[in-house]
């Protein structure tokens, strides 16, 4: 038996996990699984949108992208419903290996419960959690992948993405996005989405 907490075993777990991602990243001249370098980002994102955060929201962020890359979005039709049905199959097998992982380590179902509701994006805008959720999968995206998504975006299309990225993230997410390091394009790009 371990001597570990359920939060400390749960965060354990999803690590071990995520580090079984086979894409790597360039971080500081070590190469990393891709999806723990993503999970410490949301990790770190979170101690600056919340103070404070619970456990739950804590597990619920870390989890977000658990194992996401084992079905790839390429194995969805293209478009905006192939998109959408992707991202939803994802959060629900992200949730549920969670909450699975947490009851393993010791939380109760409803607490389990909880987490996979926040890592399916339910009660977006109206639950402090979920929100959390969404808030650090924004500024992630916003921080290491929209440069060079924009590049493979055609221009309306991009300005409609980062209108509809906004309207999802709180007073708080909003704050740190704008004080983001970016490109001069990229700036252009978001000052105009919010101009629009």
């Amino acid at each position: 038996m371990s001597d570990q907490t359920p939060f400390a075993a749960t965060l354990s777990a999803i690590d071990a996990l995520h580090a079984e991602d086979p894409r790597r990243v360039e971080v500081d001249g070590d190469s990393v699984p891709l999806e723990l370098w993503h999970a410490g980002r949301m990790s770190a994102w979170l101690e600056q949108l919340v103070a404070d955060a619970d456990e739950l929201t804590q597990i619920a962020v870390r989890a977000q992208h658990l194992q996401r890359w084992q079905v790839p979005r390429s194995e969805y039709p293209e478009g905006r419903v192939g998109y959408l049905t992707w991202r939803r199959d994802q959060g629900k097998r992200a949730g549920e290996t969670t909450a699975r992982l947490m009851q393993e380590a010791g939380y109760s179902a409803d607490q389990a419960e909880r987490v996979a509701q926040m890592i399916r994006k339910q009660g977006l805008g109206r639950d402090a959690g979920t929100q959390a959720v969404e808030d650090c999968a924004c500024l992630v995206f916003l921080e290491n992948y929209f440069a060079d998504f924009s590049k493979q975006v055609d221009h309306d299309h991009l300005i409609r993405i980062v209108q509809k990225t906004w309207k999802k993230m709180s007073p708080r997410a909003h704050e740190l996005a704008l004080g983001l390091p970016m490109s001069k394009e990229a700036r252009g790009l978001v000052e105009e989405a919010l101009a629009g």
